[in-house]
């Protein structure tokens, strides 16, 4: 039976990318206005499912809950629509007659998308207007944990597209929750792109497609605070970031580092906003709940509240409380709150100088999370451009919370909820990818020489043949 499931599972992929492929080449013949016109019209539609594609996904997952992920739904129609709005992606984008060059927009083609469970619904919203808006088709494979919810949100991007004036097939999704549909997917010879959002390995699998792809890595980004920082304004962000949707955005801040003179002053106002400093006890006792013995997150503790996480745990805390914290000092295998976190979990560092809170931020993201998002909070510029120069990411964020600021909600960042890691994270990208991370780019160009030449008159022409006539007859 399972093997009759993942061949149904690949002949599926393949029928799709083959009718993705039939209407990309239909989506390659619009112009620029109708492509706009089918991605204003799958906003629209989105955003008025939003609540219920949220609660759907709650109810199906178990992740994060319905207001925050409500939001999201908003954030990747709502504020992406507007992102794009008159942005070129297919035509000709520019021309420079100094340089005699046109840049041309092309679109890449099928793109095969893989959708996470911690963001099942926004996410194929995110990238089905990215994909449409270059002129690309999409086909999403779905999380196994989230198959309904991500299938009803295909559903209503690809009725809202069509409505519009989209080819049928230029957004679809599986239908079989398969590994093996999947990796069929990504490798069916019309797929061009991939696109590339869930856990490590299938990230790798997506690079391994022999396709190019576009993936992010973990992120497990630390959050400075500085002497010279707001405290309680630096508190409030992170509170709010790290608990927002139950902490399953992949930029939220994973740990807070501080100087040691300014440990008290940090906890005494993160106990006014509900942060939960843990005993020694505590912090072992949720510590075995948070990996599983193969090293990988447990999935029972993504996206859940402080609350629930403490009382999994066997400890009980205040009903205010909105994030737990764990006293740490080092970074590697062995120490969990040292790593990403899906959960409104934070390590605390204190260290002995501003130095050592360098050189502990990089050995933290070197671990896990290198290229992906790290916060400061400061006003001195000094400070900031220092740390800027030297910490490894591509998103480096200062007086906002990380969680909205990496995905461009807070900050002038593309609003995106595919955030590249650049090389040293293992990614193609360092972008938050917009389309025009999903177009190729031709360029036109004419010889430079042309007009520089001088112009040849027909004495000169006599001239020269009258030369070539006597050189011969020396020869």
């Amino acid at each position: 039976m399972e093997l009759d499931k993942d061949l149904a599972a690949r002949q599926e992929a393949r029928a799709l990318a083959r009718e993705a492929e039939t209407a990309q080449k239909q989506l390659a013949e619009m112009s620029q206005s109708q492509l706009d016109a089918i991605v204003e019209a799958v906003a629209k539609a989105f955003a008025k499912e939003a609540p219920m594609l949220a609660d759907m996904a709650v109810r199906e997952t178990g992740f994060g809950n319905v207001e925050d992920k409500t939001e999201k739904n908003l954030f990747a129609s709502q504020t992406v629509a507007g992102a794009v709005r008159g942005m070129k992606t297919v035509g000709v984008l520019r021309e420079i007659p100094e340089k005699k060059l046109w840049e041309v927009g092309v679109p890449v083609g099928v793109i095969a998308a893989i959708v996470p469970s911690t963001n099942p619904t926004s996410t194929v919203c995110y990238k089905a207007m990215i994909a449409l808006k270059a002129g690309n088709a999409i086909v999403f494979s779905p999380h196994p944990k989230a198959i309904a919810c991500t299938r009803k949100a295909a559903q209503i991007v690809a009725e809202a597209a069509q409505t519009a004036g989209a080819p049928r097939g230029a957004v679809a999704c599986l239908s079989i929750p398969s590994l093996d549909g999947c990796q069929e997917l990504m490798k069916a010879e019309p797929v061009r792109l991939i696109l590339a959002t869930g856990g490590p390995g299938m990230v790798k699998a997506a690079y391994s497609s022999g396709k190019p792809a576009i993936g992010v890595g973990a992120g497990n980004g630390p959050a400075y605070i500085h002497h010279s920082a707001d405290v309680a304004h630096a508190l409030a962000c992170i509170a709010k970031s790290k608990s927002f949707d139950y902490g399953t955005v992949c930029a939220s801040e994973q740990s807070i580092i501080v100087e040691k003179t300014m440990e008290q002053r940090v906890r005494s106002e993160g106990k006014r906003q509900g942060f939960y400093f843990m005993d020694t006890a505590e912090a072992n006792a949720l510590a075995k709940l948070l990996f599983r013995p193969n090293g990988t997150l447990n999935p029972e503790i993504v996206g859940k509240p402080a609350g629930k996480l403490a009382q999994m745990a066997g400890f009980s805390v205040p009903l205010d409380t909105r994030v737990l914290v764990a006293r740490e000092q080092e970074a590697g295998p062995t120490r969990p709150y040292s790593m990403e976190k899906l959960c409104p979990v934070l390590a605390f560092f204190v260290m002995d100088s501003e130095e050592a809170v360098l050189d502990k931020c990089i050995e933290v993201l070197r671990h896990e999370g290198s290229g992906h998002t790290f916060a400061i909070h400061a006003t001195d510029e000094a400070v900031i451009r220092r740390f800027a120069l030297k910490i490894p990411v591509s998103r480096f964020l200062v007086n906002t919370p990380a969680a909205l600021g990496g995905i461009g909600a807070t900050t002038g960042l593309f609003p995106a909820l595919t955030l590249g890691c650049g090389a040293v994270g293992g990614s193609s990208s360092s972008n938050n990818i917009s389309p025009l991370d999903l177009i190729n780019i031709r360029r036109v160009a004419w010889d430079m020489e042309e007009t520089k030449r001088p112009a040849v008159t027909p004495n000169d022409e006599l001239v020269e043949l009258l030369t070539q006539k006597i050189l011969q007859r020396l020869e």
